[in-house]
């Protein structure tokens, strides 16, 4: 690969109303009486503990391991912070 400022391709390479037009269509894909969590957040929300348990116990490390769940979130935070291109403000 060649060192140096690279060109812009695909959805980037698109003039800012045309990308402004087609991430539009994300939100309208599904027409609003089909959006089932929209329309019924007990369904939702039992969709979110389904997920948290599809894992089973002993192989969830960080319920097993609280310090290592502290460390990752340490971790993240500083990384998040220090970056500037996480929602940091990089200043």
């Amino acid at each position: 690969m060649t060192q140096g400022k690279r060109e812009k391709r695909g959805f980037a390479a698109m003039d800012p109303e045309r990308q402004r037009q087609i991430a539009s269509k994300g939100g309208k894909s599904v027409p609003p009486e089909k959006r089932s969590f929209s329309q019924n957040p007990e369904m939702a929300a039992a969709a979110g503990r389904k997920g948290g348990q599809s894992v089973a116990p002993q192989d969830r490390s960080f319920s097993r391991n609280p310090a290592l769940a502290a460390e990752a979130g340490r971790r993240g935070g500083s990384v998040s912070q220090s970056d500037g291109k996480r929602g940091g403000n990089a200043n």
